[in-house]
């Protein structure tokens, strides 16, 4: 897979899926077991953009260009590569006339205007949830508002974002941030927040803002997704009976690395992010009677039955299902893609694939 940058992150080529028999049944004190948190994986907003691409390759045959990772997770970026997805970092590798989709994470009104004055047929897979922050930033802006944008440096999603309302927008990357700030009227603003933080941090982030900023004034919804919400309420209920905790998922996904984060600030005595089950080491069974499992909302499930077949190699054969709620939400895909190659309305045109 060719190396992109996605933020600060530059993502390398992926490592081979697990070899079975790798791993030892050693013995422990007590049976051994795997809590497995539900939901994990795919959201309706990774598994729109997904099939954006292939519905692009379908209809409209290799190459179709993305810009950035479609998704943060090196498998899925490797399959489409090998099916013809070619992956830039900026609209002006793409050659003038062709196809480029945008990722779910969203781009700032300038990526769409290149795009636009290359003559690119974009497809904007933006994921519905990133839009409507936007549509927020875009809408404090005209009502001459400042926006407080909690986020990551370098995220993609926070980069496009603030390329809505650029002269409105400061970025706030951690509570710690709060006491440091000016801000132009400390009257007159509005928090925003990327969509996939930890919960608890962005909360603590809001309570300091409010602190220093009495009229800080809320938007009308949370922006934080449900899917990055139930994984992490997830995760907090398998923490406190895990010795491990294994969460699959990539190191540029954001939502992935909090998973790692809660577990460990909820009860897990240890807890390590793989992005295949090969990565998974022995030692880090010594002693584990009880392992917790999730993956990020970018993760296809085939990944996560990869670690628990290396699990079941070592002994946890056990695996008991957390469930904390229930996902059924689904996207549509973009305009261009909801009819197939011959003209006729897609199956999948208004929903997801099974995720099974």
């Amino acid at each position: 897979m060719s190396s992109i940058t996605n933020g600060a992150v530059v993502v390398a080529a992926p490592r081979a899926p697990a070899v079975r028999g790798r791993l030892s049944d050693l013995p422990i004190a007590g049976a051994k077991r795997v809590l497995l948190a539900a939901p994990r994986g795919y959201c309706a907003g990774v598994d729109r953009a997904v099939i954006a691409v292939e519905k692009a390759l379908e209809n409209y045959g290799a190459p179709v260009y993305v810009r950035k990772q479609i998704v943060h997770n090196v498998h899925v970026v490797s399959e489409l590569e090998r099916g013809g997805a070619i992956f830039v970092d900026d609209v002006a590798e793409v050659p003038e006339g062709a196809h480029v989709v945008f990722s779910a994470h969203g781009v700032s009104p300038a990526v769409v205007s290149a795009a636009a004055a290359r003559g690119l047929q974009a497809i904007d897979a933006t994921c519905p949830l990133v839009t409507k922050v936007h549509r927020e930033a875009t809408r404090f802006a005209k009502q001459d508002l400042d926006i407080l944008l909690i986020g990551h440096v370098g995220h993609e999603e926070v980069e496009g974002t603030m390329g809505h309302a650029p002269e409105r927008t400061t970025l706030v990357t951690s509570p710690d941030d709060v006491a440091g700030l000016e801000v132009r009227d400390p009257d007159n603003l509005v928090w925003i927040s990327q969509t996939t933080l930890s919960v608890d941090e962005t909360m603590e982030t809001v309570r300091r803002l409010r602190e220093r900023f009495p009229n800080l004034q809320d938007p009308p919804s949370d922006d934080i997704c449900y899917a990055t919400q139930n994984r992490q309420v997830a995760i907090k209920k398998v923490a406190p009976q895990a010795d491990l905790v294994i969460v699959v998922g990539s190191a540029n996904s954001s939502n992935s690395v909090r998973l790692v984060e809660v577990a460990l600030e909820h009860g897990a005595k240890a807890a390590h992010r793989v992005d295949y089950a090969s990565e998974i080491q022995q030692s880090w069974l010594d002693g584990v009677q009880t392992v917790g499992v999730t993956s990020g909302a970018s993760v296809p499930e085939v990944l996560v039955r990869e670690v628990l077949d290396d699990l079941a190699d070592a002994g946890y054969r056990d695996i008991e299902e957390v469930k904390t709620a229930e996902e059924d939400l689904m996207f549509s895909l973009p305009k261009e893609l909801r009819r197939d190659a011959s003209g006729q309305t897609d199956s999948r045109a208004l929903g997801g694939r099974t995720r099974t």
